[in-house]
């Protein structure tokens, strides 16, 4: 009779081999998982769920390749439940009703199913929906993967069910110890081929990872195939085979996700802090990680109404300007009129005060009546309109001493007269606040003249 346990053994290693080494070396306690203290240090919260094996439905936020995954098979294996995975990705209804009635079955037999669903947030709200009832009977156990911020892609029931935890990115020291197991392991890694990889190199690998754990893997696992066998059973590498591996690799960027608005917003935020060089940082970030040049140029052209306003009204200009001259020369040619305009607007004397006083102004119109245009305001191009008094009594100000009609109300009749726009004294607008003091000062002397008068 053939003996089978030599075929069994040698398919195992077969099977261990063809897998991505990234899947191998995935930990299965938490002796083996590095990173994500703040969570799983002694005493944190996930730690405690995690060894007391009373789970609750949870949902993992945080970049790829930060153990979302993992951490899922984890809690399922420490607390022997049935593990079940449907990728939003690549599932739908059918998926979805296969792994519900799986779990029905585990109940049925007193088993607990985690329920582990990766990348929720491409699931529809209908979609999101069909786990509720599920969750509500305890059928399983709901673990979300999400990269996207919970509370903008999830559903409000799902969120109010679900414990959000937040991942980080692994630092560099994480990943080299990642790194380290992966090369030296001889039952998951890549300690039976001899590859030799010094600490510079592991680091260089970490570093091009960007906070990835799996993406580090692959690095190393690239680059064991491509070492070549020396002569001793060694494989060698060297730092230009290193860095022809982690040639091209791009700092994490999603074009319509959280990485996207975060790194906008710190772009605004550091322009609107005249912090020039974190300004330039974060515009260097986005078009690295292939952000539309023109859609930075809109934003810069909003940045310079709204945070430099009249303080100094050049930069509107010079923003416009960059914008054309993205227009005229794509990138990377144009790149370099943004970065002007970036750092323009980030050294430039700030006032929000007309972004401040619009907002003011088209609240309260919202919220006001039609008032009618004064009759001294309105055009009178016929005769009809000169005989119902259009245009009556209008003083025209450039025959107006200094050019200035002092007293006249532009404001609709029975509206008091209002004070929106408060120039900041910074820039250009100290100059505005100075001369709109002087004007509103021949308002009152003309009205206390006129009130003379009449008295």
């Amino acid at each position: 009779m053939k003996d089978t346990r030599a075929d069994l053994f040698s398919n195992e290693l077969l099977d261990m081999n063809s897998r991505p080494l990234a899947d191998r070396c995935r930990p299965t306690d938490l002796s083996t998982f590095y990173g994500q203290t703040h969570l799983l240090a002694a005493d944190k919260p996930l730690r405690l769920v995690i060894e007391s094996g009373n789970l609750h439905s949870m949902l993992f936020w945080g970049p790829p390749g930060t153990g979302k995954t993992t951490l899922a098979r984890m809690i399922a294996n420490n607390c022997r439940a049935q593990f079940l995975s449907v990728s939003a990705v690549l599932s739908g209804v059918k998926e979805i009703r296969a792994a519900v009635e799986q779990a029905q079955q585990a109940k049925g037999e007193g088993r607990q199913t985690v329920l582990f669903v990766d990348e929720v947030h491409r699931f529809n709200k209908s979609q999101q929906d069909a786990f509720l009832p599920y969750v509500e009977d305890g059928t399983f156990i709901f673990i979300g993967a999400t990269t996207e911020n919970p509370s903008f892609e999830l559903n409000n029931a799902l969120l109010s069910r679900s414990r959000v935890y937040v991942l980080k990115q692994l630092a560099v020291d994480e990943l080299v110890t990642i790194l380290e197991r992966g090369l030296n392991d001889t039952e998951v890694g890549l300690g039976s081929t001899g590859l030799i990889v010094s600490s510079q190199q592991l680091e260089k690998l970490a570093f091009a990872a960007d906070g990835d754990a799996r993406r580090a893997l692959n690095f190393l696992d690239i680059l064991a195939s491509l070492a070549q066998a020396e002569q001793n059973g060694s494989c060698s590498t060297d730092d230009a085979l290193v860095n022809e591996v982690i040639k091209g690799g791009v700092r994490r960027f999603d074009k319509g996700g959280e990485a996207f608005y975060d790194q906008i917003s710190a772009l605004h935020k550091s322009v609107r802090g005249s912090a020039v060089d974190a300004a330039l940082y974060w515009l260097a970030r986005m078009l690295d990680g292939g952000c539309e040049p023109l859609y930075i140029a809109r934003r810069v052209v909003r940045m310079a109404s709204e945070d430099i306003g009249n303080a100094d009204p050049r930069a509107l200009a010079i923003a416009l300007d960059a914008w054309e001259t993205i227009e005229r020369l794509g990138s990377p040619e144009g790149e370099l009129a943004l970065a002007q305009a970036v750092g323009y607007l980030a050294i430039a004397p700030k006032s929000n005060a007309i972004y401040k006083a619009f907002n003011k102004v088209m609240a309260e119109v919202k919220q006001s009546n039609s008032l009618e245009v004064p009759l001294h305001l309105r055009n009178a191009p016929t005769a009809l309109m000169d005989d119902l008094d259009y245009g009556k009594g209008y003083r025209y100000a450039h025959d107006e001493p200094e050019g200035y009609a002092a007293g006249e109300q532009y404001f609709p009749d029975g509206m008091e007269p209002q004070q929106y726009y408060q120039p900041v004294h910074r820039g250009l607008e100290d100059k505005i606040a100075a001369k709109l003091e002087r004007l509103r000062q021949q308002d009152r002397d003309y009205l206390n003249d006129k009130g003379n008068e009449s008295s």
